[in-house]
């Protein structure tokens, strides 16, 4: 099973650029890759949520009684927060696809990111 994808598309070589960053790892690069896109999307989403809830948090402070504004800031609060749930709903499902294609829950979500050496 840890060998489904291979057996499916066969081997994936590396762009030409790749050789220029130190990959200390042996395996097909684009699972890296992948593991680095999840990784740098919920980076940018937690980052827009943090923002985004400081935002709503002024506007509902500054709605001074004005039922309008106080819908509003709270529409942007939920819907924030069901962002937020998303966000860990992809690195669940990150896991489990992880763990049914190659045997191993953290194979997408590891914690390396390969920079140019």
């Amino acid at each position: 099973m840890k060998d489904a994808i291979a057996q499916i598309i066969g081997p994936v070589n590396p762009p030409p650029g790749v050789s220029n960053y130190g990959l200390a790892f042996s395996g097909p690069g684009i699972t890296n890759f992948i593991s680095n896109i999840i990784k740098l999307l919920i980076v940018i989403a937690g980052i827009y949520a943090v923002i985004n809830l400081i935002l709503a948090g002024l506007s509902f402070m500054g709605a001074g009684g004005d039922p309008q504004k106080v819908a509003n800031a709270r529409s942007k609060i939920w819907q924030t927060l069901i962002g937020l749930v998303i966000s860990v709903g992809a690195l669940v499902l990150a896991a489990i696809f992880g763990l049914i294609l190659f045997g191993d829950a953290f194979f997408f979500l590891s914690l390396r990111v390969y920079g140019p050496t």
